[in-house]
């Protein structure tokens, strides 16, 4: 299927087959042989890789496959939030996945889910390796959430979560 599906992507414009992708967007195993014909035939297309490497990442290809395609695309565009985001859960070891997803934090200050990411990655951290200075940086990020949480169930979220957090003891 796969090398059919390239066969046929093979004889369209890259722009008729991302039209085409996005319709299989849910379906990684069709979309993924699309994209990479679209990312061979236009290698700078970041947004492109970034759709690729996410249906690799469903579709279980693991970090030798995700992460040369998000650290091509964050090269190729510096402002992709979704290379950005790939990159960071790319990373296998815990520490670094949550230095990483600090650094997204940095990089694009407004963004929820990585802050909940960069939270939840050193609260892991923090746990699995008794690392207080983890905890605190777990710590603050949940508190900044909760400073813009809207809704009453993200609120309570937060709170239980922190609440749990600064009842930690090593």
């Amino acid at each position: 299927l796969r090398e059919e599906l390239q066969r046929v992507a093979r004889q369209a414009t890259p722009d008729a087959l991302v039209i085409a992708a996005e319709e299989f967007r849910e379906e990684p195993q069709l979309a993924a042989p699309l994209y990479e014909v679209v990312v061979e035939a236009q290698p700078n297309n970041a947004r492109a890789m970034v759709l690729l490497a996410n249906a690799y990442w469903l579709l279980g290809a693991g970090p030798e496959a995700v992460a040369p395609l998000a650290t091509r695309a964050m090269e190729v565009d510096p402002q992709n939030r979704g290379a950005w985001h790939l990159w960071a859960l790319a990373e296998s070891d815990p520490r670094q996945r949550a230095y990483r997803w600090r650094q997204v934090t940095e990089r694009f200050p407004g963004d929820d889910l990585a802050v909940a990411n960069f939270a939840d990655n050193a609260a892991a951290v923090a746990s699995a390796e008794k690392d207080y200075e983890m905890l605190d940086l777990a710590i603050h990020a949940y508190e900044g959430l909760l400073a813009r949480a809207e809704h009453a169930t993200q609120r309570q979220a937060l709170e239980t979560a922190l609440q749990a957090l600064r009842g930690w003891k090593f």
